[in-house]
């Protein structure tokens, strides 16, 4: 019945993505947040939910809070956890339509956040809505956590979780995306990793002076290269004592999943014209270290000049951004003082280290009962799906399985290729309708169980 409500009613489910996508709310420039986090409640309560604006204090982005109590069901609560705010559009000469367009070619609807996550947040509304519709009740308890920060790093996430923990109070969470790959199977993601975001920073003169004087005065960008040299080899293992310190080995049930995984060299490699892979994995080893490996990356260095034409210049500062990945049990304050102490310890005590940001990984175990609920829901929904056991990238998933003690699975309509955080980003729409039936599927399910 539900999924007859959405085929007969996806023109809407569009319609209101497009809106959402015109709709600017870039974080990072602080960037219509409020208009959206209000456009964003105007259309839950047009699908029949009560909302709430939750804040902190002003200047933070508001969360905004939905929920459904079931008349059937009160006692199993669902929790939707989304994100309105979407990453910076620049640079806006590579794209081919207006950023902000939500103009459809095809099969696709582009601009910034029509996947990440506007596109995944539809699907959750309009599911929800079917019930609504169709039935005027829900099967279990619904409820909406939908942050403005998650593109800059969810900065409050943690501390609006703790203030309004019992609003938030759930039984299981579906989290805000999820892949599907080139084979049209969502990709069911258990855990996310965590990340260490730094910068370090060496002055030496007092200004930027001629480059002549190379050979008195020390350069700190050849300070940084060197004292980046020390971090990790060329294979991608990090080199700072102790940082695999508390990391366990995967479990034999672990590896039987990681072996299952698809992944296509050619395919990935041809996406982003690359040759080779770091260390020059291959087979299992790509997927391993896709799950569960740290890295060291480079993220940006800046010093100098670095405008067209030459200038002989001997910069007086240097500064690198660096993110380290990290996987469960590692503390990102923990690395962050063992980071520091390498640095002291190779003679580089003169480098200064700021934290940005820091979040600690997280993954539900393969045997909570959610994963199985999810997994049947996406078979019946797609014809098959692919467990993982943790997705590469960072998001807050630890302080909900924290706060609220609740299983995290990532599922949802985000082709693998689908260019979030770049330049003509895109959702498919064939996705977009088979995921918004397999959240009425989920719903239910869960519900029963």
């Amino acid at each position: 019945m539900q999924e007859k409500y959405v085929e007969k009613n996806f023109s809407q489910l569009i319609l209101e993505l497009q809106q959402l996508i015109r709709q600017p709310s870039v974080s990072a420039k602080n960037m219509g947040i409020e208009e959206c986090a209000g456009l964003v409640s105007k259309i839950m309560r047009k699908s029949g939910m009560r909302t709430e604006t939750l804040r902190l204090k002003k200047g933070i982005a508001p969360v905004i809070f939905g929920e459904i109590k079931s008349k059937s069901n009160p006692h199993k609560t669902l929790l939707f956890y989304n994100h309105y705010d979407v990453q910076p559009e620049e640079p806006l000469e590579l794209w081919d339509e207006k950023p902000f367009s939500g103009k459809i070619k095809g099969n696709k609807i582009f601009g910034r956040g029509s996947s990440d996550d506007k596109g995944e947040l539809i699907t959750r509304i309009k599911a929800v809505e079917s019930f609504l519709k169709t039935t005027g009740d829900v099967p279990c308890n619904i409820k909406f956590l939908i942050e403005g920060e998650e593109e800059i790093g969810s900065i409050h996430i943690d501390n609006y979780l703790k203030k309004y923990k019992k609003k938030f109070s759930c039984d299981a969470v579906i989290w805000e995306f999820g892949y599907v790959d080139e084979k049209n199977r969502p990709i069911i993601s258990l855990g996310m990793k965590g990340l260490l975001y730094v910068e370090l920073s060496v002055s030496e003169s007092i200004r930027d002076v001629h480059s002549s004087l190379a050979v008195l005065i020390e350069n700190p960008v050849w300070r940084l290269v060197q004292a980046l040299q020390t971090l990790r080899d060329k294979n991608g293992k990090i080199l700072i004592k102790d940082w695999y310190k508390e990391v366990d080995d995967f479990t034999d049930e672990d590896f039987k999943i990681i072996d299952l995984e698809p992944f296509d060299e050619k395919s990935f490699k041809a996406e982003y014209g690359i040759k080779r892979f770091v260390g020059n994995k291959k087979g299992v080893a790509i997927k391993k270290a896709l799950v569960g490996d740290p890295t060291c990356n480079i993220t940006g260095m800046s010093s100098g000049y670095e405008g067209p034409g030459a200038k002989t210049v001997l910069p007086s500062k240097a500064i690198v951004k660096i993110d380290f990945r990290l996987v469960p049990r590692m503390n990102p304050l923990k690395q962050l003082a063992r980071l520091k102490n390498h640095l002291k310890e190779k003679g580089y005590s003169d480098i200064a280290v700021n934290m940005i940001y820091g979040e600690a990984a997280s993954r539900t175990k393969i045997t909570d009962p959610f994963v199985g609920i999810v997994k049947e829901a996406a078979d019946e929904s797609f014809g098959e799906s692919i467990l993982n056991i943790s997705s590469a990238g960072t998001g807050p998933m630890y302080s909900f399985s924290k706060v609220l003690n609740a299983p995290c699975i990532a599922i949802g309509s985000t082709y693998i290729y689908s260019r979030i955080h770049s330049p003509n980003e895109f959702a498919r729409i064939d996705l977009l309708r088979k995921t918004t039936k397999c959240m009425c599927k989920i719903i239910r399910k869960f519900a029963s169980q």
